[in-house]
C-alpha cells in the first residue's frame, strides 16, 4: 500500500527536472538561432554573406525555428493555464465594459514584447484559444510588431523626442482603436472552427494533479502546432524572399517625394515587405534624407511592421480570408489617417 501511494510522488518528482531541462534547452537554442542561421547559410551551403540568396537563406533559417519555438512554448503554457481558468471565465473577465480596458492593456503589452509580426502570431493564437475576446487579441497583434522599444530608442536618437513620441502614440492609438473596432464587429464566425473546438475541450479544476495539467499542455501543443507549422514555414519563406530580393534603393527612389499619393503608395509598398521595426529604421532614415514627409515615412514603417504578407499567410490557418481582409483594411485605414494628419500638421 505504501509503495502504491509513493509511486505518484516519485513520478511527480521526475516531471519537474525534466520540464526545467526542456525549458533551459529551449532558451539556449533560442539565444543561438542567429548563429545557427548564419552557419546554415554561409558555412553549410557556402553562400556569400553579401548575396541576396545568402541573405534570404540566413533569414529563413533564423526565423522558422524562432517562430516555431515561440509557438510551441506559448501554446504549451496556454494549455496548462487553461486547466486553471476556463475560456468562459476568461471571456467574462474581459467582456463588456472591461473590453475597452482590455484593448489598452493588450496594446501596452504588445509594446513591451520584442516581437516582429510573425513572432507575435503565436501569442495571438494562444490568446484566442484561451478565450480572450477577439478584438483584444487584435490590439496585441497590431501593437507588438508596430511599436518596438528598440525602434523607439533609435528614433529618439536619430530624430528627437517628438518623432519618437509620435511613433509611440500613433502606434498605440491604431492598435487600441482598430482592436476595439474589430471587437465591435463581432467577427468570431470568421475564426476557423478548430480554434473554438480547442477552447471547448478545456476544463478547469484547481484540484487536478500537475501531471494532468502538463498533459493538457502537451495535447494543446500537438494539436495547434500540428495545424499551423506548415503555414509558418510558407509565410516565413515568402518573407525570406522579400528580405533577400527587394531592393531598398528602389523603394527610397519611389517614395522620396512629397506628393498626395505618397502615403497610400507607402502603405502599398510596405505591406508585402517583412521586417521588424528596428530593421526598417535605416530605410526610414534614407526616405527622410530624400525629402519624404514624416507622415509618409511613418505610414511606410507601420505598414511594414503591422501588415506583413508573411504574417497574413500564417494567420490564414487561424482566420478566414474575410476576417483577414477586414483586419488589413481597418489597420491600413488607421495608418493612412496617421500619414495624412502628420503630413498636414508637421
Amino acid at each position: 500500500m505504501t509503495s502504491a501511494i509513493a509511486a505518484p510522488d516519485r513520478d511527480h518528482g521526475r516531471h519537474i527536472p525534466l520540464a526545467a531541462l526542456t525549458i533551459f534547452a529551449a532558451v539556449v537554442l533560442y539565444t543561438q538561432l542567429q548563429a545557427i542561421g548564419d552557419f546554415v547559410a554561409f558555412r553549410l551551403f557556402g553562400l556569400s554573406g553579401g548575396s541576396r540568396l545568402g541573405s534570404a537563406v540566413a533569414f529563413f533559417a533564423f526565423e522558422v525555428p524562432k517562430v516555431l519555438l515561440l509557438l510551441t512554448g506559448v501554446v504549451f503554457v496556454v494549455g496548462v493555464l487553461r486547466s486553471f481558468v476556463t475560456p468562459e471565465r476568461a471571456r467574462q473577465v474581459l467582456a463588456g465594459r472591461r473590453e475597452a480596458s482590455g484593448n489598452v492593456l493588450a496594446a501596452m503589452f504588445g509594446v513591451v514584447t520584442p516581437f516582429c509580426s510573425c513572432s507575435a502570431v503565436p501569442l495571438f493564437i494562444g490568446f484566442v484559444t484561451a478565450g480572450v475576446p477577439l478584438g483584444v487579441t487584435f490590439s496585441f497583434l497590431i501593437a507588438a510588431p508596430m511599436v518596438n522599444e528598440v525602434a523607439l530608442v533609435l528614433l529618439f536618437g536619430l530624430f528627437g523626442w517628438k518623432v519618437a513620441a509620435i511613433y509611440l502614440g500613433t502606434g498605440l492609438g491604431i492598435a487600441i482603436i482598430a482592436g476595439w473596432t474589430l471587437g465591435r464587429l463581432r467577427l468570431e464566425r470568421y475564426v476557423e472552427p478548430w480554434v473554438w473546438e480547442i477552447q471547448s475541450h478545456g476544463t478547469a479544476d484547481v484540484r487536478r494533479h500537475w501531471r494532468e495539467r502538463i498533459a493538457e499542455g502537451r495535447a494543446a501543443m500537438g494539436e495547434i502546432v500540428g495545424k499551423v507549422w506548415l503555414y509558418v514555414v510558407i509565410g516565413i519563406g515568402v518573407g525570406a524572399g522579400i528580405h533577400g530580393y527587394v531592393a531598398t534603393d528602389l523603394i527610397t527612389s519611389i517614395m522620396g517625394r512629397d506628393a498626395w499619393w505618397s502615403v497610400p503608395l507607402a502603405v502599398l509598398l510596405g505591406v508585402p515587405m517583412y521586417a521588424n521595426a528596428a530593421g526598417v529604421i535605416p530605410v526610414v532614415q534614407a526616405l527622410l534624407g530624400k525629402g519624404a514627409a514624416l507622415g509618409t515615412v511613418l505610414a511606410f514603417m507601420m505598414s511594414v511592421t503591422a501588415l506583413s504578407l508573411p504574417e497574413m499567410v500564417i494567420l490564414r490557418r487561424v482566420l478566414r480570408p474575410r476576417l483577414i481582409v477586414i483586419f488589413v483594411a481597418i489597420v491600413a485605414a488607421g495608418i493612412l489617417c496617421v500619414g495624412y494628419i502628420f503630413n498636414t500638421i508637421l
